[in-house]
C-alpha cells in the first residue's frame, strides 16, 4: 500500500492531479494524503513524485512490527500468572503465523491468476 512520507511531500499536487482514481488529496497543510480505499495500486502516484514522498509501504514493517509487539505488550498485562501470559503469546503467535499463511496463500492464488489473463 503506498503512503506519503509527509517529510518529504514538497505539496507540489503532481500526485493529485495524476492520480486516475483521485485517491489522492491534498490536505489543509499543503501534503498530499492517500485514500487507501480508493486506491488501485497502479503505482503511477510513485513514479510521477518529483520528491520521491510516495514510499511503498515495505518501509513500514519495522515499525508495524514494532507496534505489533508493544500491543502485545500491553494485552500481557491482563494475564497474571507468568503460565497465563505464556498462554497468551502462544496464541498470539499462533494468529500471526496464520496471518502469514492466509498471506502465502493468496499470493499463490494471484500467481495463479496471473497465468489466465489473456496475452
Amino acid at each position: 500500500m503506498p503512503w506519503i512520507n509527509q517529510d518529504m511531500c514538497a505539496g507540489c499536487g503532481i500526485c493529485v492531479d495524476y492520480c486516475p482514481t483521485g485517491a489522492i488529496r491534498q490536505e489543509k497543510n499543503g501534503k498530499a494524503q492517500i485514500d487507501n480505499d480508493k486506491c488501485i495500486r497502479c503505482g503511477k502516484c510513485h513514479s510521477i513524485c518529483p520528491k520521491e514522498a510516495v514510499r511503498h509501504d515495505s518501509e513500514k514493517i519495522p515499525e508495524l512490527v514494532k507496534q505489533n509487539v508493544e500491543q502485545a505488550k500491553l494485552l500481557l498485562k491482563h494475564y497474571d500468572t507468568p503460565k497465563e501470559q505464556q498462554q497468551f503469546i502462544d496464541r498470539i503467535i499462533r494468529h500471526y503465523k496464520m496471518q502469514g499463511k492466509v498471506a502465502d496463500h493468496t499470493v499463490e492464488k494471484l500467481n495463479s491468476l496471473i497465468n489466465t489473463l489473456p496475452v
